[in-house]
C-alpha cells in the first residue's frame, strides 16, 4: 500500500478500507510513515469526513496499537471525557469526587488542543506532578485511591498519543472522525464499565453549533455501542467560559473552591450532573436526583478535596489550596449595556498570547497566566465597570492582549437572555 494513494483516496471523498486505515495507523506508530504524510491524511479526513464504519475501523486501529488496562479492583470502573472548552476544569473535580463513592476512575487525559487548556497542563501547575505514570503505577494508585489522572502510557494507544499532538498544530482538531477515535480509543483501553461524555458547542468549543455537536455525540454513542460500552452524552453550552477562570493555575484554584463547597454555580451544576450520570449507570444510585444530593454532601464535607490532595501527592505534586498566579490587571467596560456575546476563539487566543497555551508542538506553557470573567452573558454592565481580570507576566503582555479581549465582547442596548448550560442529554 502507498500512503500517498490513501491520502489521495480520502482527498477525493472515497471510503477507506479497514486495511488501509490500519496501514496508516500502524505505519505512523512504527515510524515508517512520516508526520507530514499523517498531517496531510488528517487534513483530508477533516475536510472529507469518514462514515460510521471508517470511524469504527480508525478507533479499533488506534485501540489495538497498544494494550488495555487490566482491572485493579472489583469496583465498577467509570470515566468522563469532555470535547474541550474555555475554563473546563470538571475533570479535576469529578475524578476524586467519584472515587468517594467506591468506583474506580482511571482518567487517561491529554494536553491542550487549540484554544482549550488540557487537563494534564492544569495538573502540572502543581510542582512535580507526574502525568507519565506507568501501567503498574496506574493500577497501584487505583487500588489505593480509586482515582488517577495521567497521560496515556507508551503502551496504551500510542497511535493516539502521537496523533493527538500533531492535530493541535496542524489545524485538524475539529474533525468528528478524529475526535471520536481519539476519545473512544483511550476510553476503551481503560476497560470501563460506563462512560459519560460532555460534548460542547459554541464560540469557545471546537463544535461551533448545536447541530455539529449532535453529529459528534451520535458518532461517539454509535462507537460506544459498537464496542459494548455504556455511553451517555451531555450537550453543553460553551458560548462563554465554564466558571470564571481560564488558565491552568487559575482553573486548578477554582477546582479547589468547588471541592471546598463553593465555586461558580455553572461549574458545580455540570460537574454534579456528569458525576450523577455515571453513578446511576453503575447502579450506585437508582436515580439522578438522589445521586446529585449525595454528591453535593460529599463536596461540602471536604472528602473530595482530601481525595484530590492525596491524588496530587501520590503523583509527585506539591499540593496547595491556592497556586500562585501572575500579576492581575483589570479590564474595564468601554461602555454600558448588556453583555450579549463572547467570542471564545478570541478569548482563547488571548490566553495563548499571554503564554497559557501552545502555537507549536513543544511550546512551554506558563501556568500562572490567564483570565477571570467578572461578568456573564445577560449581565447588565455599566461604563468603566470591571469586566475582566487578566493575569499577565508584564504590563506589555497585558496591553497586547487588551485589544483582542475587548474585541471578543459584544454588548447589546436591550436585555439579553442568559444561556442555558445543559442543552440536551
Amino acid at each position: 500500500m502507498s500512503p500517498t494513494a490513501i491520502i489521495a483516496k480520502k482527498r477525493d471523498c472515497q471510503e477507506l478500507s479497514g486495511d488501509e486505515i490500519r496501514f496508516m495507523v500502524d505505519g505512523f506508530v512504527a515510524g515508517a510513515i512520516p508526520e507530514y504524510q499523517i498531517a496531510a491524511w488528517a487534513m483530508a479526513i477533516l475536510c472529507r469526513g469518514m462514515n460510521e464504519g471508517e470511524i469504527a475501523d480508525l478507533t479499533d486501529a488506534m485501540l489495538n496499537s497498544g494494550i488495555r488496562l487490566q482491572l485493579a479492583t472489583q469496583r465498577p470502573r467509570v470515566d468522563k471525557h469532555s470535547t474541550g472548552g474555555l475554563g473546563d476544569k470538571v475533570s479535576l473535580i469529578l475524578a476524586p469526587l467519584l472515587a468517594c463513592f467506591e468506583v474506580d476512575v482511571p482518567m487517561l487525559s491529554g494536553r491542550g488542543l487549540g484554544i482549550t487548556g488540557g487537563t494534564l497542563d492544569k495538573l502540572e501547575s502543581y510542582t512535580g506532578f507526574r502525568c507519565d505514570l506507568t501501567v503498574a503505577e496506574i493500577s497501584t494508585q487505583l487500588q489505593e485511591l480509586g482515582c488517577v489522572i495521567t497521560g496515556t502510557t507508551p503502551e496504551i494507544t500510542p497511535a493516539d498519543r502521537k496523533l493527538y499532538s500533531l492535530r493541535d498544530v496542524t489545524g485538524t482538531v475539529p474533525s468528528v472522525a478524529l475526535i471520536t477515535s481519539s476519545i473512544m480509543s483511550k476510553k476503551l483501553a481503560a476497560s470501563l464499565d460506563a462512560l459519560v461524555l460532555d460534548v460542547k458547542y459554541g464560540s469557545g468549543a471546537f463544535m461551533q453549533n448545536l447541530e455539529d455537536a449532535r453529529s459528534l455525540a451520535n458518532s461517539l454513542v454509535s462507537t460506544g455501542r459498537r464496542m459494548h460500552l455504556a455511553t451517555r452524552v451531555i450537550l453543553s453550552d460553551m458560548n462563554q467560559p465554564l466558571g470564571r477562570m481560564v488558565g491552568n493555575a487559575c482553573e486548578a484554584n477554582e477546582s479547589v473552591e468547588v471541592m471546598q463547597g463553593g465555586g461558580p454555580p455553572d461549574l458545580v451544576e455540570l460537574t454534579l450532573r456528569l458525576s450523577a450520570e455515571l453513578l446511576v449507570a453503575v447502579q450506585r444510585f437508582d436515580e439522578l436526583g438522589t445521586a446529585i444530593e449525595a454528591l453535593k454532601r460529599t463536596l461540602s464535607s471536604g472528602r473530595a478535596l482530601e481525595k484530590y490532595e492525596a491524588m496530587i501527592s501520590a503523583q509527585g505534586g506539591t499540593f496547595s489550596t491556592r497556586l500562585p498566579t501572575a500579576a492581575a490587571y483589570t479590564l474595564e467596560s468601554p461602555g454600558a449595556g448588556w453583555l450579549g456575546k463572547l467570542d471564545g476563539q478570541l478569548l482563547g487566543q488571548a490566553v495563548i498570547g499571554l503564554g497559557g497555551g501552545r502555537t507549536r508542538l513543544n511550546d512551554p506553557v506558563d501556568p500562572a497566566v490567564g483570565l477571570e470573567m467578572l461578568v456573564r452573558i445577560g449581565d447588565r454592565v455599566e461604563s468603566n465597570q470591571p469586566i475582566l481580570r487578566v493575569f499577565a507576566r508584564t504590563q506589555a503582555n497585558y496591553e497586547r492582549a487588551q485589544k483582542m479581549l475587548l474585541s471578543a465582547l459584544q454588548f447589546s442596548e436591550t436585555p439579553i437572555e442568559a444561556t442555558r448550560l445543559i442543552a440536551e442529554i
